[in-house]
């Protein structure tokens, strides 16, 4: 089963902090569930500062940063195999990202 790790952390943590964590770990992760199998793709976000949000409605809304007013952010996001929740779990809890941040996991649909 297919499932997408959304990498989250606390937008007001010194971006230099984040950094530092990020490259100090996610590349031995990286290798390791690349070599197991498990990690499809990975790919790493500009700060919701960069974002841009469209809406339509009866015209396109289009907003620059982060829809939500919340401290916390997704830094990136992992797309993983695993045989069901469990191993998501125990994929997710080994990343880097889990011991300063947060890993939300969702399956991906498949109708």
């Amino acid at each position: 089963m297919k499932y997408v790790l959304m990498i989250r952390y606390d937008s007001e943590a010194p971006q230099e902090v984040r950094r530092a964590q990020n490259e100090a770990g996610c590349g031995g992760w990286v290798e390791e569930m690349t070599a197991r199998g498990v990690l499809e793709q990975c790919v790493g976000l500009d700060p919701s500062g960069e974002a841009t949000m469209v809406r339509v409605r009866d015209e396109v809304l289009i907003a620059d940063g982060p829809f939500a007013e919340t401290k916390d952010q997704i830094g990136g996001i992992n797309l993983i195999e695993a045989a069901n929740l469990e191993e998501a779990v125990r994929i997710a809890a080994a990343h880097p990202s889990a011991r300063y941040g947060m890993i939300e996991i969702r399956p991906v649909y498949s109708p």
